[in-house]
């Protein structure tokens, strides 16, 4: 298996971990996308994903004392580019990056490394 392929595994089972995630905890994009839409109302033309979600955090742990609340860093990309899909009149309020993987496939193809690698049982 190639490092490309095993990227885009890797990525993929990312994806899937975060859409369990979201499905079992829907608060988090409830107040994502209300807090994303009062930045938009507010006339900002582009906001931070991760201060939305700093400020969902805030909230649920100092505001509403309602215990820990984790929410992986890994996912709040994931919500940005929900937010872009369910609401594609603001495509682009978020500055996205590619994902780590996805940079790290799109360099790996730019220099045509197909190495293939094994991996361990």
């Amino acid at each position: 298996m190639n490092e490309v392929k095993v990227l885009e595994i890797e990525l993929a089972q990312r994806k899937q971990s975060w859409w369990k995630w979201h499905k079992e905890n829907p608060q988090v994009w409830k107040k994502f996308e209300e807090y994303t839409l009062q930045a938009i109302s507010s006339g900002r033309k582009h906001y931070s994903h991760w201060a939305i979600v700093n400020r969902i955090r805030w909230n649920s742990e100092i505001e509403t004392r309602g215990g820990d609340f984790k929410i992986s860093n890994d996912y709040i990309g994931f919500y940005a580019r929900l937010f872009h899909a369910r609401h594609p009149d603001y495509d682009g309020f978020f500055k996205l990056k590619p994902l780590k993987e996805e940079k790290e496939i799109d360099q790996l193809k730019s220099e045509g490394c197909y190495r293939n690698i094994r991996l361990l049982p």
